[in-house]
């Protein structure tokens, strides 16, 4: 029966169906045409799937980094990355990165930020010679950085999915997230070189200049901080500090930056909403559908499988990063966390990996796929916007996805590189 719903699955993802009414879909049929199993257990899923008082979190970081965004902070820290690396070749380039990982402590959404930046940053690209499709491209794979700095709403549901600490998963993605900004602006550098993008500013920012733009941006940059000090100290929960980054985020807009008006409020929740209405309908589904594999014992099986195949933990951590690429290709990455966590993590037990370093790479793993067609959704939200052909942009993207896997290869089997602030700050 598992496997006829399986397959039910992968062909109404490929007619393009919804991906939360997908596994509703698959799951149903299970329970339907199961006679040991009572059906009322799939509604009975359906609504404990969400009854989590930390999935709060989730709506209230998404609010926090809609108003900020609203607010204007986004330009701000445009302004302070340009005044830290514009005078790179290729300096918008690398404003591009910094500004992704600057905004990942903001949305803490790789498509939160690809929207952003794409509306503020890519226009100007394009205006200074860039070419708009190696932009978009830039965009789409630097935006794979903001699920992982605090506060990733990615990391959250792998916690929250593998009962692995959320606070030492935030901790845990701040290198491996610098790395990553690292490693793509060596290739905006090596590519703005063959290409001839110049620098955006004629010289290094003078001391003063880059004071008043970090001044500017700094209660944008400070909530980070914030965040993942309160949870680190035992202050506040996760759930709380989400709460509190939406009451820092009005403060910052409407006291201090003055530039956020009460009826933009039901701008930003009118956008939270909506992208927190698909989260939930994902998270509830494949709670549905991971009770049906758990009844299978599907993650056992899987566990004998790779048991059999293989004992090093290398072999199996290669075969599971493949995989999730590979699927991250056809498939959503949020679907794919939810999905594939509670199959895998009874394998990464088995074979004694560190949760916390598999978490962070299982993340960047399914965010990869947004960046890659034919189904990546921050692809399809940069080309959208940019009016860019997917052609043009898949030309352009493989450069930055070689040096994003680069760094998932080197976390995957360095964990230390995951590991070292929360085991340093304990």
């Amino acid at each position: 029966m598992v496997s006829l719903s399986l397959g039910a699955l992968l062909f109404i993802l490929i007619l393009g169906m919804p991906v939360g009414l997908a596994i509703i879909g698959a799951t149903l049929l299970y329970y339907v045409t199961n006679n040991d199993v009572p059906t009322e257990l799939v509604f009975q899923a359906f609504v404990t799937g969400i009854e989590s008082f930390p999935l709060l979190a989730i709506p209230f970081f998404l609010l926090a980094g809609e108003i900020m965004n609203v607010s204007g902070m986004t330009k701000r820290l445009l302004n302070f990355a340009d005044a830290c690396v514009g005078h790179l070749t290729g300096g918008l380039g690398h404003v591009n990165v910094l500004t992704s990982l600057f905004m990942g402590g903001l949305s803490g959404s790789s498509n939160a930020d690809a929207a952003a930046i794409s509306k503020t940053l890519v226009p100007e690209m394009e205006q200074r010679g860039y070419s708009k499709s190696w932009s978009a491209a830039l965009t789409a794979t630097s935006s794979i950085i903001g699920p992982i700095i605090p506060p990733g709403i990615g990391l959250i549901l792998f916690g929250l999915i593998a009962q692995v600490s959320i606070g030492q998963l935030f901790i845990g993605g701040i290198l491996p997230g610098i790395l990553l900004a690292v490693a793509l602006m060596i290739t905006v550098r090596i590519m703005a070189k063959k290409k001839g993008y110049r620098p955006s500013r004629e010289k290094l920012a003078t001391p003063k200049e880059l004071w008043h733009s970090f001044v500017h941006a700094f209660w944008a940059l400070l909530l980070p901080v914030v965040i993942v000090g309160g949870i680190r100290f035992g202050v506040v929960t996760t759930t709380e500090a989400a709460a509190m980054a939406v009451c820092y985020a009005l403060f910052v807009g409407i006291i201090v930056y003055r530039s956020f008006k009460l009826e933009e409020l039901f701008i930003s929740l009118g956008g939270t909403v909506r992208v927190t209405g698909i989260i939930m309908l994902i998270v509830a589904a494949a709670n549905t559908f991971g009770r049906m594999l758990s009844w299978e014992q599907v993650p056992q099986t899987l566990v004998g499988v790779m048991t059999n195949f293989s004992d090093n933990q290398y072999i199996i951590l290669l075969i599971i990063m493949v995989f999730l690429l590979i699927l991250g290709c056809f498939t959503e990455g949020t679907a794919n966390l939810i999905i594939m966590t509670p199959i895998l993590m009874p394998v990464v037990n088995q074979f004694g990996i560190d949760p916390v370093a598999f978490g962070v790479a299982m993340v960047i793993n399914v965010t990869v796929g947004g960046a890659t067609p034919p189904l990546g959704t921050m692809m399809y939200t940069v080309c959208s916007i940019n009016n860019v052909d997917i052609k043009d942009y898949t030309k352009q993207v493989w450069p930055f996805l070689v040096a994003i896997i680069c760094v998932l290869v080197l976390i995957t089997y360095v964990p230390s590189i995951v590991t070292f602030l929360p085991d340093l700050i304990g």
